[in-house]
C-alpha cells in the first residue's frame, strides 16, 4: 500500500459513488423523492466505506487540510466528468474559470506554509 497514492485512489472511488448518490437521481425526476433519498443513502454508504479509510490512512502523510483540499479537487473533477457524460450538460468557460480558481487555492494549500495564523486570527 502506497501511503501517498492509496488515499488518492480511495478518494477518487468514493467521489464516484458520492456523485452518483447526490446527482444520479436527476436522471430519474419522475421517481418519488423518498425512493431516491433511500437509494442515494445506500450508495453513500459505499462512499463512506472508501472515504473513511482514505482519510485515516492519508492522515499519516497528509495534513487534514491537504486531505480536505484533495477531496474538493477530486470532487470537482469527478463531477465535471459526470455532468458531461451522464447528465449531458455542457461545461462553460465560467465553469472552467471557477474550477481553475479552486485549483489555484489547492495549490496554495499544498505549497505552504507561508506562515501560520493562531486561533485568535493574528499571525503567529
Amino acid at each position: 500500500m502506497n501511503p501517498y497514492l492509496t488515499p488518492v485512489a480511495l478518494l477518487v472511488a468514493s467521489n464516484v459513488f458520492m456523485t452518483f448518490a447526490w446527482y444520479g437521481h436527476l436522471k430519474f425526476g419522475a421517481k418519488p423523492l423518498w425512493i431516491v433519498v433511500l437509494v442515494s443513502w445506500g450508495i453513500a454508504l459505499f462512499e463512506y466505506c472508501l472515504a473513511v479509510p482514505a482519510n485515516r490512512w492519508g492522515h499519516q502523510v497528509y495534513s487534514a487540510a491537504e486531505l480536505k483540499t484533495m477531496q474538493e479537487v477530486i470532487t470537482l473533477l469527478v463531477f465535471a466528468v459526470f455532468s458531461v457524460t451522464v447528465l449531458r450538460e455542457k461545461l462553460t468557460l465560467n465553469h472552467a474559470v471557477g474550477f481553475a480558481l479552486i485549483m489555484a487555492g489547492a495549490w496554495f494549500v499544498f505549497r505552504g506554509p507561508f506562515g501560520s495564523i493562531s486561533a485568535g486570527g493574528a499571525p503567529a
